[in-house]
């Protein structure tokens, strides 16, 4: 009723202000249609139209930097971590290496490292890992430290996990984890993110949490409709449905990508060019062994799992013979199976070469740890039959003592350092006389016209001899039974 008043009494007193024409251009200006007898009883101050529709300024809440050197030393916020580890069999000493490899593995991953801990036991505990009472002690060790994150030495089960959360109430991962979140930051080719993609949904799949039986996605029943058998599937089954099918998918696309690096692999059968895989642990020199023998200039940082996808290049023994060198991911200690069943494509370059090149760091605490773990790797992707030669790497900063340690133990080895070039030149040789050669020794006198036998010979053998007569080439090599029955022909009957 006051409104509709008041509207009554400014009309009027515009009608007596201003002509008819000039009424509607009144009443938009809001200080001319603005009174204070009839707009002053409004509540609260009034603004004008301008001022409503302006953005206001709030001091004080810019956080722009003045200085150009805080700008260049501010960081994001890592997650802050503690280790804990479980002490079961072996030495304190070994306990405290593995649980360096674990720290080794966060700061790869990009966390800030603030305390470990280890827990001496026959076994892990069921139910928390390290046992109530101590999963108390490591919360105060959280609240002290400030960590938001706690990353267990070994695998756990989905209800330690939960429980050992409970507990210390920030976010708990295990080894396998972590790895699995460095596998997915370095990996580059699509096989590589497919393969990591999988071991990840592997592991994910056990662990998924959800509400259970509440979030029902369906109801049960039968084709009437009518929900006589109660829910039907829940979030958490949906889920893992869900997920089956990725997984599926995932391995049918890995194998679709595996078919393309097996025929490239039949390939270099077919030439008879000879196949040299280096293996080894991670950060153990791999990739700088191969830049050093081939010049591939692959990444190479200090680094766990600096390189993830496999890199294969061609190289030539002192004696001119081609082979193939290729660089296979790094294992490490307790290397997830989940990673080994994804990568298991990319690991048959291992099981199919013809020579191993097993590489260890000699500037490493334990390199005997270091060379059990990676045979235990080999031997589960059925490579145990391939030669191998270990090549103790980085002897330049190597005790010498654990060098003459090594090269005992390891009848079969050599030391090298693919930063200085020591040994290369030795580890050329060795692989030279260690690759497979030819079986069938021949001499032919091929003629001109027929070059292309003389050129198969230099890619596919081993020539031992060349001149050039009147009547063609006179050939001496090491071939395979497929060329010496094509330059059976030109076999001078002298030597048959």
């Amino acid at each position: 009723m006051t409104s509709s008043s008041s509207s009554s009494q400014a009309t009027k007193r515009l009608a007596h202000t201003y002509p008819e024409g000039l009424r509607a251009d009144a009443l938009m200006e809001e200080d001319v249609a603005w009174s204070h007898e009839i707009d002053g009883e409004r509540d609260g101050d009034q603004f004008d139209r301008s001022e409503r529709a302006a953005l206001r300024r709030v001091a004080g809440l810019s956080t722009e930097l003045e200085d150009v050197t805080e700008v260049e030393y501010r960081q994001l916020r890592l997650e802050r971590v503690v280790l804990v580890g479980v002490w079961t069999s072996g030495t304190v000493q070994d306990a405290e290496n593995s649980l360096a490899e674990l720290a080794a593995l966060a700061e790869t991953a990009g966390a800030v490292v603030l305390d470990g801990v280890i827990q001496r036991r026959d076994k892990p505990d069921a139910a928390t890992y390290i046992g109530s009472g101590k999963a108390d002690e490591l919360r105060d060790i959280v609240l002290e430290t400030g960590a938001d994150t706690v990353i267990c030495d070994g695998e756990l089960s989905p209800g330690q996990l939960i429980h050992l959360e409970d507990i210390v109430k920030v976010k708990v991962i295990d080894r396998t984890a972590l790895i699995l979140d460095i596998f997915a930051q370095h990996a580059k080719s699509r096989e590589g993110k497919a393969q990591v993609a999988l071991a990840q949904m592997q592991y994910m799949l056990p662990r998924l949490r959800g509400w259970g039986q509440s979030l029902s996605r369906q109801m049960g029943g039968g084709s009437g409709g009518l929900a006589t058998r109660g829910p039907g599937e829940t979030k958490i089954e949906t889920d893992r449905r869900r997920i089956r099918e990725k997984m599926a998918k995932m391995r049918r696309e890995i194998a679709d990508m595996k078919t393309g690096r097996e025929i490239k692999r039949q390939e270099r059968r077919r030439h008879k060019v000879p196949s040299v895989a280096i293996a080894g642990y991670t950060n153990a020199g791999k990739s700088s062994l191969l830049n050093r023998l081939t010049g591939a200039g692959v990444l190479v940082e200090n680094a766990l799992f600096a390189t993830l996808d496999p890199t294969v290049r061609r190289a030539e023994t002192p004696s001119g013979r081609l082979y193939t060198l290729a660089d296979t991911v790094g294992f490490v200690r307790h290397l997830p199976h989940h990673l080994v069943e994804a990568f298991r494509s990319t690991m048959e370059e291992v099981g199919d070469s013809d020579l191993i090149l097993h590489v260890v760091d000699g500037s490493h605490p334990n390199p005997e740890e270091q060379l059990a773990a990676v045979r235990e790797v080999i031997r589960d992707v059925g490579a145990t039959g391939v030669p191998e030669i270990v090549v103790i790497n980085k002897a330049d900063a190597a005790d010498p003592l654990v060098l003459q340690r090594l090269l005992r133990i390891e009848k079969h080895s050599i030391a090298v350092s693919a930063r200085t070039g020591r040994g290369i030149a030795e580890l050329r040789a060795l692989i030279d006389n260690e690759l497979p050669r030819p079986s069938v020794e021949i001499e032919a006198l091929v003629p001109y016209t027929h070059g292309k036998l003389v050129a198969r010979a230099h890619t596919e053998g081993e020539v031992i001899s060349e001149e050039h007569t009147a009547e063609g080439t006179l050939l001496k090599a090491r071939v395979h039974d497929e060329l010496a029955a094509d330059l059976a022909p030109y076999v001078p009957a002298a030597a048959l």
